[in-house]
């Protein structure tokens, strides 16, 4: 199965990791766009100035989590009351079962290695 991979757009920025992770575990755009608007938990990144937000999904046997982190990105002469400028979507994945409430949201180990060369 192939799906399109998402567009850039004036407010919304897509890594090449999250468009990877996308194709690896078979996200649409849209899917990933319902997490970051309606998440169920939102809890601290791992990577710095990130945010980690999560929504439920497969069945009550068999329960999944989709995580997707991302990043504010505001102009140097914005505050913080400003608006914001620009989401950049860095990673997206897929968590078996059900995570620890408030502790950093699980990552798999390849997509932290990929993280840690990107920043």
């Amino acid at each position: 199965m192939f799906l399109a991979l998402p567009i850039n757009e004036k407010n919304l920025f897509w890594t090449r990791h999250s468009k990877e992770k996308m194709r690896q575990y078979g996200f649409s755009e849209n899917r990933l766009k319902r997490v970051l608007r309606r998440p169920e938990r939102k809890e601290e990144g791992v990577a710095p100035n990130t945010v980690a937000v999560m929504q439920g999904a497969g069945t009550k046997k068999h329960p999944i989590e989709i995580w997707l982190m991302y990043q504010v990105v505001r102009s140097k002469s914005d505050s913080k009351k400003s608006k914001i400028k620009q989401v950049r979507i860095v990673s997206a994945w897929k968590y078996p079962g059900k995570s620890p409430v408030g502790k950093m949201p699980p990552i798999p180990e390849d997509v932290l290695s990929e993280l840690e060369k990107l920043i």
